[in-house]
């Protein structure tokens, strides 16, 4: 007995839409696979239905929306015929693709620490991956690498972390990247998680990019916001184009899928003491005659007098292009001193000079989370919001109504800063002494 033959879905052929091309420079021809499309004198492509193997590249690659799939009256019978019985029609190689995503489950987070002291943004992420973690329906793992960093794996515990991969070793009591990759590449080829997060700090950024290069998958940097879609993929959402849009990007065929996050974005989870897990031990087979680098010495700014942590202040007063000179900063730096904060500032302030670098609020700055935010003579655009719109309590103060910076505001004052930020400062000093009297 002869078995029946399976029948295939029809694919087509690719055919161009009258009208739509707008002669982009021939991006369907260089993706064709059989050289099936040629060119004509007006930048249009000519397809060669004898030669088309309707793969659909041409048309996915056409900006346009110029070229479509087209269907004899037979093929679209057969395709309705799979629609109703659920039919798919799937090479090995997609096949093969699938079963190898299948393997990699679990999400995980890098907690970054340095002389055994962990990054907060470390336990910012074991808050959001728990989250994504319970979607998934997986476990949250941490990744502690180190040397006498036991007790990290214990912390990861309280905030969320069902389990820790911890790789103890003398060859690790430095951050370098030869011997970090090492690890993580190790750790990830052996136990193949789904997810995987890290900071977007110094260490985390260096260390993402090459292990994502190293194990052949998809990264994106400085996400603001992470889920999970339908399908069991996860979502990563950043500022893009200059900060001009927000974009979710996806990394649905390959494994593992990495992002780093920035400190401040997501918020700190609850510690819960006495949360328990268990500590799986790893060893990476790398000695340190083999790294070709060494660490001769630490130079921190811990205890620097001109150094402000903006990124970690509770008060926060920041001033743009409308506070007009730099010695009109005296003022905020007023205001912030009776509050008990800093003064920071969006990129025209810093790019005009009026403040240090490490003040600035903003994409290209420190990503903030205070209690208030108070924002002078700053307008709102997109790339300063990403970086303080997760504030609790934002109050603007601008003379422009129409400002984008009120959209995001608690409370707006619209008005001359200039008056407004003297009389605030005026009445918190006023309310101080009348409470200590």
């Amino acid at each position: 007995m002869t078995e029946p033959v399976k029948q295939k879905k029809p694919r087509g052929k690719a055919r161009v839409i009258s009208g739509k091309c707008i002669a982009c420079g021939a991006r369907c021809q260089s993706v064709c696979p059989v050289n099936g499309v040629e060119m004509s004198e007006q930048g249009e492509p000519i397809i060669e239905a004898a030669k088309c193997i309707g793969c659909v590249k041409c048309v996915k690659a056409c900006p346009a929306g110029a070229l479509e799939m087209f269907y004899t009256p037979e093929e679209l019978a057969i395709i309705a015929s799979f629609e109703k019985h659920g039919g798919e029609d799937v090479d090995e190689e997609e096949l093969e693709r699938r079963r190898r995503i299948a393997a990699y489950k679990g999400v995980w987070v890098f907690i970054e620490q340095n002389e055994g002291e962990a990054a907060k943004v470390s336990w910012e992420l074991t808050g959001v991956g728990r989250e994504l973690a319970d979607q998934l329906g997986v476990p949250l793992s941490a990744v502690v690498i180190g040397s006498g960093v036991e007790h990290l794996a214990d912390l990861a515990f309280s905030y969320g972390a069902d389990q820790a991969y911890l790789v103890n070793d003398p060859v690790f009591r430095q951050y370098r990247t030869e011997p970090f990759l090492a690890a993580m590449c190790h750790l990830i080829d052996k136990h193949k998680p789904e997810v995987v997060l890290m900071g977007a700090t110094g260490m985390g950024r260096d260390l993402a990019g090459a292990v994502a290069t190293r194990v052949k998958t998809g990264l994106t940097a400085d996400c603001t916001g992470l889920g999970i879609d339908a399908k069991g993929n996860l979502m990563q959402t950043r500022p893009a184009f200059g900060g001009n849009i927000m974009a979710t990007i996806m990394c649905d065929r390959f494994r593992p899928q990495m992002a780093t996050v920035r400190p401040h974005v997501m918020p700190m989870p609850q510690q819960t003491n006495g949360r328990t897990g268990s500590v799986i031990h790893e060893s990476c087979p790398i000695s340190e005659s083999s790294i070709f680098t060494r660490v001769l010495e630490v130079i921190t700014e811990k205890g620097a007098k001109d150094k402000v942590d903006v990124a970690g202040a509770e008060f926060i007063v920041s001033g743009g292009r409308g506070l007009m000179a730099k010695e009109n900063f005296a003022m905020l730096e007023e205001l912030a001193e009776e509050l008990g904060g800093v003064v920071g500032g969006s990129r025209s302030a810093v790019d005009a000079g009026w403040l240090p670098q490490d003040r600035q609020v903003g994409q290209t700055g420190k990503t903030v989370r205070p209690k208030i935010y108070i924002a002078c003579g700053i307008s709102g655009a997109i790339q300063h919001l990403v970086g303080m719109q997760d504030s609790d309590v934002i109050v603007a103060i601008n003379r422009d109504p129409e400002a984008p910076i009120f959209e995001v505001a608690t409370f707006g004052i619209v008005g001359d800063l200039f008056q407004v930020v003297p009389a605030l400062t005026a009445r918190v000093r006023e309310m101080k002494q009348r409470t200590a009297a």
